[in-house]
């Protein structure tokens, strides 16, 4: 083996925190987990039985690159529906069936990134973008949004350069929970129309939404591209099932991009997506604002925090210490939660997910009291 085998881009490209939490989960008795950013139910059973049908009709081989006909048109069905914004530019839209949303987003950044661009993310961010742009060669640059978690117009101002490309927006959002209103999405989407900047908007977390209506900043701009996703809604998350769609041209090249990489989203999962269309998920939703509600109610006396309102993840301030220094405490506890570095520039704050049954959570509540009136790591 030889050092110079390995490309030096892999040097900027840090392994995932994340990972590192759930690897360590493995080593531990009966841990509390509140890492996993996944849902704790299983996948409907309709979405399966028709997974199992496409196994056993056949459906194994290579699909279009662009996925079956009858998934995209499902697809583009639905965005007319619940985007009142893209009914009249649907028509100039394309749309790509992917290997997941993280296979959209790399395909979307290679796509449409040349070496040197600067894209803008929003800090916290979700543990990928940084590293994507960087593969894609380009520079991320971290727009702050502490302590709430919105955006800051002006500070998005400041941030632009001759150099900017592109901004990466998530609403609800990994890892803070934090949805952008609708006067910021509109601002946003119109500042990217106004400057030629191309925005990503990844939605993966839509459904996901406690009060009011989701926005896309579709709605004000049509040139918006849009990831989106199966994994979270409907606990596909192995199921390698997204979708992106967007100006026609970019589509285009995502789609041959598509072609020479992950050639086609799995099979049998596309015919599951269509069955995974018809499902309703507004009681799942329901009952994570139930646990958001649980969670906040027996932390908001002891952190520091702004209450989410999508996804399933709270962000609080560390009551002591950085974030790792508080996680490392925690992880001592036999509580698995994630540092806030993994998803920022600052080592702050900490993410507790709580896609997790009732008894899990009141189990990581009364550990995190505990070590809030701690007020230190415990003296070995």
């Amino acid at each position: 083996m030889q050092p110079h085998w390995i490309a030096e881009r892999m040097s900027r490209i840090q392994a995932s925190g994340i990972r590192k939490v759930f690897d360590l989960a493995k080593t531990l008795t009966d841990p509390i987990n509140l890492s996993i950013g996944q849902p704790h139910y299983d996948v409907p059973e309709a979405v399966k039985e028709a997974a199992i049908a496409a196994i056993r009709a056949g459906h194994n081989g290579y699909t279009m690159t662009q996925g079956i006909p009858e998934l995209r048109q499902r697809i583009a069905e639905r965005i007319l529906k619940e985007r009142p914004g893209a009914a009249s530019d649907l028509g100039k839209r394309g749309l790509l069936v992917t290997s997941g949303t993280s296979g959209g987003l790399v395909l979307a950044l290679l796509t449409t990134i040349n070496p040197g661009d600067e894209v803008i993310i929003f800090d916290p961010f979700f543990v990928m973008y940084p590293h994507l742009v960087t593969l894609a060669g380009g520079v991320p640059v971290c727009v702050d949004t502490y302590p709430r978690f919105q955006i800051d117009v002006d500070k998005l101002k400041a941030a632009l350069t001759p150099r900017t490309k592109a901004i990466l927006f998530n609403s609800p959002a990994n890892p803070t929970g934090a949805v952008a209103d609708r006067e910021s999405v509109q601002a946003l989407a119109e500042l990217a129309r106004e400057r030629n900047l191309l925005l990503i908007s990844d939605e993966i977390y839509r459904l996901f939404t406690y009060s009011g209506r989701f926005v896309s900043p579709l709605e004000f701009n049509e040139d918006v591209l849009v990831v989106e996703g199966f994994s979270k809604t409907h606990a596909m998350t192995g199921w390698r099932l997204g979708f992106a769609h967007g100006p026609a041209p970019i589509i285009e090249e995502m789609a041959k991009l598509q072609q020479f990489t992950f050639v086609c989203a799995p099979s049998p999962m596309q015919y599951a997506g269509l069955a995974a269309c018809e499902y309703d998920t507004s009681d799942w939703t329901a009952e994570y604002a139930r646990k958001r509600d649980r969670l906040v109610a027996g932390l908001r006396d002891h952190f520091e925090m702004t209450e989410p309102q999508g996804a399933f993840y709270l962000f609080p301030k560390a009551p002591w210490g950085t974030g790792t220094e508080f996680v490392t405490e925690c992880i001592r506890n036999n509580l698995l939660v994630i540092p806030g570095n993994v998803f920022s520039q600052k080592d702050t704050h900490f993410r507790i997910s709580y896609a997790a049954d009732d008894w899990t959570i009141d189990r990581g509540i009364e550990v995190l009291v505990r070590l809030a009136r701690q007020k230190g790591p415990r003296p070995d």
